[in-house]
């Protein structure tokens, strides 16, 4: 998917939970054996250790249980996935700063009023256990396996929400891309361009640096990135050795950040990993975050002659806010979808009364759209639909949408479709740098007071 190369990167949601994003599903862990860990019960009747403050974030405190917890269930999942656990010193750091990051956000979408209803809590929470391919009373049979309450899970689902909610208001709805960008992109993309076409999976380990760092500190860093680096090429596994020292986001994947076009990487990922092979590894190499190792986990050239799969879609979006709420919304078009089903109205007849968009006119038509032209949660939606199905209601940032899939088909782009993907290619790469220059300020603008962290 898309890099957050970013020191602390996006919140931690649970540790036996792999997040991306929203969007691109939670992994649930894998049943273990009942004598791999304590049952439930027995820990909730354990003492725990007496609390206290680790770390002050702009006057609201992180605990020692907090971090206690957070750091347990990370090492958890390590054992879980085979790999190994780091010093508990290291891990409390680490956790540290990405709960201090969780923090930082969370108190900026409290002061924006972003708020989440339950409404997209139980849309995430389905498409959890849909992307799993398990019904959800087997997803939380496996996430109580790991500690992990039905309550729990839908609450970190909530924070996840928040967040990404935020970064669409702060970050991404910011974003333009002109079409002399798109010019620039097309021009790159020619044959004298050596990644024309190139399309890679970099996996990523992240040794941070954290800002205003001493001279000694970013040695010692470096000299920790070079002995991860070394141990990759002498055959370490490398997926083991990113969720043991990486700070980036993807850690938990093993460092994978997804096949995508070379285009969207860093220009100094390319640099360093697009001559490499499969399987070689780079680095490390210096940003402004840090130290990164990289390994080439896949390495394809698109054709020139690809086709591209194109929906036919059509919908009724209603806009949610004070005087109507998500769930009011969704009850709504829950309602017309009941009506249409029925043959008691038409698709397009309630789009042209109901709908809120500026396709309402046309009977809420979208026309035909290449991956990528919607939000996730539409797209993601719109892609669960076969011709002539309607979905359930959808939250998106802009509200709730019923949508119907009218066609689907397989066509070779023209060239204003070409110039509609190139711009969809820059504005992933431009909100991606966005992001990590909006969340180094945000950082560096927390007051964060640390006090005694457990070792």
């Amino acid at each position: 998917m898309h890099p957050r190369v970013l020191v602390a990167g996006l919140a931690l949601l649970a540790t036996a939970l792999a997040v991306p994003a929203i969007a691109q599903g939670v992994r649930i862990p894998k049943p273990q054996a009942a004598t791999t860990a304590p049952p439930a019960n027995r820990q909730a009747n354990e003492p725990q250790a007496a609390d206290y403050i680790v770390a002050v974030v702009n006057s609201e405190p992180i605990t020692r249980n907090e971090l206690a917890n957070r750091t347990e269930r990370l090492r958890k999942q390590l054992i879980s996935e085979g790999a190994s656990v780091p010093a508990a010193g290291v891990m409390n750091r680490e956790v540290l700063e990405r709960l201090i990051f969780e923090k930082v956000q969370l108190q900026l979408a409290r002061e924006a009023g972003i708020t989440v209803d339950d409404l997209a809590v139980n849309q995430a929470e389905a498409s959890v256990a849909r992307q799993n391919d398990v019904s959800k009373d087997a997803m939380y049979r496996q996430l109580a396996g790991d500690g992990i309450s039905p309550a729990q899970f839908r609450s970190e689902l909530r924070t996840q929400l928040v967040l990404q909610r935020l970064r669409e208001r702060e970050v991404n709805s910011g974003i333009k891309v002109s079409e002399f960008d798109i010019d620039q992109y097309l021009r790159e993309q020619q044959p004298k361009n050596g990644t024309a076409g190139l399309e890679l999976n970099l996996a990523n380990i992240l040794i941070a640096v954290p800002e205003g760092a001493s001279s000694a500190v970013v040695s010692e860093r470096e000299e920790r990135a070079r002995s991860v680096a070394e141990r990759a090429r002498k055959g370490d596994d490398f997926s083991a050795l990113a969720k043991e020292f990486s700070a980036a986001p993807e850690a938990a994947q093993g460092g994978q950040m997804g096949l995508r076009p070379a285009e969207r990487y860093p220009e100094l990922f390319l640099k360093a990993a697009a001559a490499l092979p499969v399987g070689g590894i780079a680095g490390p190499v210096r940003s402004g975050a840090g130290f990164h190792i990289l390994k080439v986990i896949e390495k394809t050239r698109a054709s020139a002659t690809a086709t591209v799969v194109q929906n036919h879609a059509r919908h009724i979006l209603l806009r949610t806010g004070p005087q109507l709420s998500e769930a009011a919304a969704a009850a709504q078009l829950a309602d017309y979808r009941k009506r249409i089903v029925a043959g008691l109205a038409t698709f397009e007849s309630l789009a042209r009364e109901h709908s809120q968009d500026g396709s309402a006119q046309q009977g809420g038509d979208l026309g035909w759209s290449t991956p990528g032209r919607y939000v996730p949660e539409f797209e993601a939606a719109l892609d669960a639909l076969k011709p002539g199905e309607i979905s359930q209601p959808v939250v998106s940032r802009f509200g709730v949408h019923l949508i119907e899939l009218v066609e689907r088909r397989e066509e070779r782009l023209t060239p204003r479709e070409q110039r509609e993907a190139a711009r969809e290619a820059v504005r992933q790469k431009k909100m991606e740098e966005a992001y990590a220059t909006w969340a180094r300020e945000q950082r560096a603008r927390a007051y964060v007071e640390y006090r005694d962290v457990p070792q």
